[in-house]
């Protein structure tokens, strides 16, 4: 029986290999393992790179379910969580209030170094309701400045498996799913720190990034994104500021999980909004 894991369906063979590759290398890390996986198995992104995260979550989910047995992490993941350090730089700021007019500087940049990179999970992590917790697939991380002042995160990654109501608005068969759903980007966080008060100001950032991303993306990954969508928590919030940011509201999800293929899964209902990044993305997701 073949299972499938982050977008890509395993055999049985493969399965065994995979669990042969483990039981012959006993000291081998978790990301070389990602990395043998990839290149035996000719997993790769659109940009002929190893899709070694895409690898290293389906290993670890395949874990979960007792698939197979990983060698103990090397990182500071213990649990199912990721031990996130606390900082005096994520202790919280000055009030920042206002409208978004009066707040100067106002630009978004990609997480590059690791100092920005330590910054952005602590934020997550303290102040975000869902923690920190490793984006999947392909990613890009953002911070959100006011002049010198950092005052929000975004994070995008990969796309969730299926979504009837998308699915659905997009048109697409399954097996153009399966083709081109990379060409899909999900805005998995969004953060404004919580002594940032500055009225529109959600709205303002998500007009800046939509128009920012497609270029970030293509400079880390070689393609151009067509397609951004996220879920929102309908008992937490409204997506009041992606409607207001022009984003198409599409349904609801059916409580199952983004990655769920056995009906099992029960999560809080989500609202699914999406934003086309090109005129033609539809014509092109669904064409032969």
């Amino acid at each position: 029986m073949r299972v499938r894991y982050c977008g890509r369906e395993f055999s049985p063979e493969e399965i065994a290999w995979i669990r042969q590759l483990i039981e012959e290398s006993p000291e081998t890390t978790r990301a070389a393992l990602s990395r043998l996986v990839c290149e035996r198995l000719q997993w790769r992104k659109p940009d002929g790179g190893l899709k070694e995260m895409s690898c290293r979550v389906a290993m670890l989910r395949m874990q979960r379910d007792g698939v197979i047995r990983l060698p103990p992490s090397a990182t500071g993941k213990r649990g199912g969580r990721w031990r996130i350090q606390r900082t005096l730089a994520g202790e919280p700021g000055f009030e920042i209030s206002g409208s978004v007019g009066e707040l100067d500087g106002l630009h978004v940049e990609v997480v590059r170094t690791r100092g920005e990179s330590h910054l952005w999970n602590e934020y997550i992590d303290r102040y975000h309701y869902l923690g920190y917790k490793a984006l999947p697939g392909a990613q890009l991380r953002y911070m959100i400045w006011g002049g010198e002042e950092v005052i929000g995160c975004l994070g995008f990654g990969a796309a969730a498996w299926k979504v009837a109501c998308r699915d659905e608005w997009i048109g697409w068969r399954p097996e153009q799913r399966k083709e081109r759903l990379h060409l899909i980007v999900n805005n998995a966080r969004f953060l404004l720190l919580p002594w940032v008060r500055v009225q529109n100001l959600a709205t303002k950032v998500l007009a800046i990034v939509v128009r920012q991303l497609p270029k970030d993306w293509e400079q880390r990954y070689a393609y151009r994104p067509l397609l951004l969508e996220t879920f929102v928590e309908i008992a937490r919030f409204r997506g009041t500021c992606y409607k207001a940011a022009n984003w198409t509201y599409l349904g609801l999800t059916q409580g199952r999980g983004r990655n769920d293929v056995h009906t099992l899964a029960q999560e809080p209902i989500k609202s699914v909004w999406a934003y086309p990044l090109a005129r033609r993305f539809r014509e092109i997701l669904c064409a032969p």
